[in-house]
């Protein structure tokens, strides 16, 4: 537009001062009014927009640099870090727990040096933690494997944090004499202090009490400078018990509480080794069991939301399963393709992981404990 205005402006003033004098002044009040329509009008409308936007700008609250940087980092998309990762070596167990959701679907191990191989992998893309679990760890030649790679991962490989869980039944004073050093977490599983609740949840073995070998364990940890702790799967036949008294005495670091959970091709569903439809609680009842135990200082409650995603968990062959689909999928090993390709298939929930817990104080060097 501002292109025409001078050969417009020409016109006008040609046509104006062409006029007879008398009319020129009544000609000149048009014209002034065309030029303030055309320079001045767009320059106070520019101004004005001007001004709104700085008062815009002025309303919308500040951003901290720090926050500028945190939303840049988010847009990045980086590599998952394997901090904590759940080891399941082996499928294969001595108790029929009926919930049980890492059935003995094969009877697969890896040999000793191609585990090692993998936690060496690990080790180098991040991990500071390993926890070994089944299965039942102690039954592959009676301890002496997960010994075997207990002691890897503390002496050679120098994790910060090696533990195990077991249900403890297979587990001697004698592995804790060769082994307990490089140990910094025993976890025993137990989900009720009432024996007969035991047996029909299916960690019943004959004559042996489940709840006397809990005490007997407790005590080795103790002697052996091992951090104690408790994992507990609530379901419809210890929802409504009372531990508070027997946590106390046996004073684990932790006591892990989690909702029982459903896992096709696991515990539930056709191919199913196991039917656990019956030992599922409501979130109610979860919280319920929560509430009557809120007391307890080591209690880390988990529920289903929790739980599902925000675990790394490695297979027998060494492959992350995604737990997303409420199945386990297996991505390729570790051991094949590298942990950095493997665990973009894991589905693994970082935040989640964070958020309930999954880092903690987890060296017995840091934990400081009375022994």
């Amino acid at each position: 537009m501002w292109t025409l205005v001078p050969t417009t402006f020409a016109g006008k003033m040609l046509s104006t001062f062409g006029q007879p004098l008398g009319s020129l002044w009544r000609s000149l009040v048009p014209l002034l009014c065309w030029l303030k329509t055309v320079l001045w009008l767009p320059g106070t409308q520019r101004s004005r927009r001007q001004q709104q936007q700085q008062q815009q700008q002025q309303q919308q609250p500040r951003k901290e640099p720090d926050e500028t940087r945190e939303e840049e980092k988010e847009d990045i998309l980086l590599p998952t870090t394997p901090t904590s990762v759940n080891y399941h070596f082996t499928r294969q167990c001595n108790y029929k727990c009926g919930f049980c959701f890492h059935t003995a679907k094969t009877s697969f191990v890896l040999p000793l040096q191609e585990a090692k191989r993998g936690l060496l992998l690990l080790k180098e893309a991040g991990m500071e933690k390993i926890n070994f679990s089944g299965g039942e760890p102690f039954i592959q030649d009676r301890g002496e494997y997960v010994g075997q790679l207990v002691q890897f991962c503390k002496q050679e490989l120098r994790l910060p944090s090696v533990s195990i869980v077991s249900n403890g039944s297979l587990i001697r004073e004698r592995w804790f004499r060769n082994y307990g050093e490089y140990l910094d977490i025993l976890a025993i599983s137990c989900d009720s202090f009432d024996e007969q609740v035991n047996v029909l949840i299916g960690r019943g073995q004959g004559k042996k009490n489940h709840v006397e070998n809990l005490q007997k364990l407790r005590t080795w940890c103790r002697d052996y400078r091992v951090a104690f702790k408790i994992n507990s799967v609530i379901n419809r036949f210890n929802v409504d018990e009372d531990m508070n008294e027997q946590i106390a005495a046996l004073s684990p670091v932790r006591w892990k509480v989690f909702q029982c959970l459903l896992i096709e091709g696991e515990n539930t569903g056709e191919d199913a080794l196991r039917e656990a439809g019956r030992f599922v609680i409501s979130d109610e009842e979860f919280e319920g069991f929560l509430e009557r135990h809120k007391e307890v200082s080591c209690l880390v409650p988990e529920s289903n939301q929790k739980m599902k995603d925000s675990y790394l968990i490695l297979d027998e062959y060494m492959r992350f399963l995604n737990c997303q689909n409420g199945r386990k999928d297996p991505s390729k090993s570790i051991l094949d393709v590298g942990v950095e390709e493997a665990i973009k298939f894991s589905g693994f929930d970082e935040k989640m992981f964070l958020k309930r817990g999954g880092k903690y104080v987890w060296s017995k060097a840091d934990l400081k404990l009375d022994w």
